[in-house]
């Protein structure tokens, strides 16, 4: 090969090349790695919440009477949606669920989750966070808490009922709700089922490489929450859980200081009732029982 050639393939070699090309390379991999982060940091909530506007159904599609509801927040002129779930008047159990789902869908996507309150003789309050469904306003930490915190108002306050006969039941993110409002005002059970031990955790599981604590501007503690919580608490949580690692759960169990119980489910993290069915409701209805048998007041002699 001529030197004229080899020049007119690989250019003209110069010492300092190598350097060029490296200190390119780093400013590049640094660059990536910052605008990722900037990234996450930015538009975190896109990465923590995804509403559906939508509703895909009613209780009534499953034979279920319901009370459409709207709560009114801390926000001025903002509401949440909401369904009340009476149970069946010859299955009533005199104790109600406060319902709070995770950080997907909307209310309507729970059908199932209702059905199987209802069949344990529960009444059920499920509401939407803001902008999910048909909620008003934007999802964010603070404004979940809220959502929930109007939710306990309603039950306790309008419709009078004992924070003892109230089941506070969060799922995945609303695992974390659910312990946040438990702490706060002394519900008669807990239920945390397929939650994390916190947000921050979730996302140095999920981004190792990068430093999460300095970046998470949603936190949800649910740890810290759930060792607030005096009362009994239910810890449910998948073996085949392939979102919220089944270690979280054992987690959150260990930290709960008062009566508690864990229970093993199967399927992964969305699919549970589905891979369980009856197994499911028969889990939960033992847990619950464990930890919150209910035997109403003897009705006053007339």
């Amino acid at each position: 090969m001529s030197g004229r050639f080899s020049r007119f393939l690989f250019g003209t070699w110069r010492p300092f090349s190598l350097w060029r090309l490296l200190g390119s390379l780093l400013f590049i991999t640094v660059a990536s790695y910052l605008g990722l982060a900037l990234y996450i940091y930015v538009f975190q909530s896109r990465l923590v919440y995804f509403p559906v506007s939508t509703l895909a159904g009613t209780p009534a599609d499953l034979g279920l009477a319901y009370r459409d509801l709207r709560l009114p927040t801390g926000a001025a002129g903002q509401s949440v949606h909401a369904w009340s779930v009476p149970a069946a008047a010859d299955h009533d159990s005199g104790r109600w669920v406060l319902l709070c789902h995770g950080n997907g869908g909307n209310i309507s996507h729970r059908l199932e989750l209702l059905k199987i309150l209802h069949n344990l003789g529960f009444s059920t309050l499920i509401f939407d966070y803001r902008g999910f469904g048909e909620s008003d306003g934007r999802p964010s930490e603070g404004n979940t808490y809220e959502d929930a915190a109007a939710a306990w108002r309603w039950l306790t306050e309008q419709q009078g009922v004992e924070p003892e006969r109230i089941m506070v039941f969060g799922r995945s993110l609303g695992g974390a709700v659910a312990a946040w409002l438990a702490q706060r005002e002394r519900p008669g059970l807990l239920v945390v089922e397929s939650s994390f031990t916190s947000l921050v955790d979730m996302g140095r599981d999920l981004y190792p490489y990068l430093p999460v604590g300095w970046l998470a501007r949603h936190r949800y503690p649910t740890r810290q929450y759930v060792a607030g919580f005096p009362g009994p608490t239910l810890v449910m949580h998948s073996i085949n859980d392939e979102i919220v690692p089944l270690r979280m759960g054992r987690e959150l169990y260990a930290s709960a200081p008062g009566d508690k119980a864990f229970v093993e489910l199967r399927g992964g993290h969305n699919e549970v009732w589905h891979a369980m069915g009856r197994e499911y409701e028969e889990r939960l209805r033992g847990g619950i029982d464990k930890l919150w048998p209910w035997s109403p007041a003897p009705a006053e002699a007339d």
